[in-house]
């Protein structure tokens, strides 16, 4: 059932791992790509059986979230599983929203990983029952409370980039490396469901301008 699947990730070590997984779950063809660009011209080429994606990666302007809506609309069934070492339940949630079919965490042992494999492969969604019982419980709250997710310095950067800094003068502000700044406007873009840096920057506004007190 899983006779060609793509795996999506920029970690050769990650890469490496998911191909000894798969041959062991019986594939026969494994196609890797390390970013979302890469992951569509694949796709297009060999249109797979199963998609593994990573939603850490950032291509020019084209990241996780975005390779699975772009998958999603061309295929309503493509199995995909997300294969991400977040497991923030907001994170997780707008990757189901987005299309995924099951999401499972990096640190899972291997046996987990086959039976997501397994499962997904055969179009039946998948998450572990602490990530289903996180996503339940973030679902019954309302939208705005999404941004209890956010942290205290996450919410230091959104109002920075509001005031139009860039990432360098937002990690001369808040002392951190500049990774750091891009690593964080990443995830807030995941966990606000923005679709990209421009969809970030007026999240970031609409909030604080209706949350003064919290800028």
């Amino acid at each position: 059932m899983m006779t060609r699947v793509l795996v999506v990730d920029d970690h050769p070590i990650v890469l490496q791992g998911c191909r000894r997984v798969l041959e062991d779950a019986g594939a026969q063809e494994i196609l890797e790509a390390s970013n979302p660009e890469s992951a569509c011209a694949l796709y297009q080429r060999h249109h797979p059986d199963l998609v593994v994606v990573d939603l850490a990666m950032q291509g020019k302007g084209f990241g996780g979230l975005d390779l699975i809506r772009w998958l999603r609309l061309r295929d309503e069934r493509v199995p995909i599983l997300v294969f991400s070492m977040h497991g923030d339940p907001v994170i997780v949630s707008r990757a189901l929203e987005a299309g995924a079919t099951g999401y499972l965490l990096k640190d899972t042992a291997p046996e987990d990983l086959l039976e997501a494999l397994d499962k997904v492969g055969r179009g039946l969604p998948y998450l572990s029952h602490q990530l289903a019982t996180q996503v339940a419980v973030l679902r019954m709250r309302s939208p705005s409370q999404a941004f209890g997710a956010v942290t205290p310095r996450e919410l230091q950067a959104l109002a920075l980039l509001a005031e139009g800094h860039s990432y360098g003068q937002i990690a001369d502000e808040l002392g951190v490396s500049y990774k750091t700044v891009v690593n964080m406007c990443s995830q807030l873009k995941v966990k606000l469901g923005a679709r990209n840096f421009p969809d970030l920057i007026r999240t970031a506004i609409e909030y604080l301008a209706s949350s003064p007190a919290k800028s």
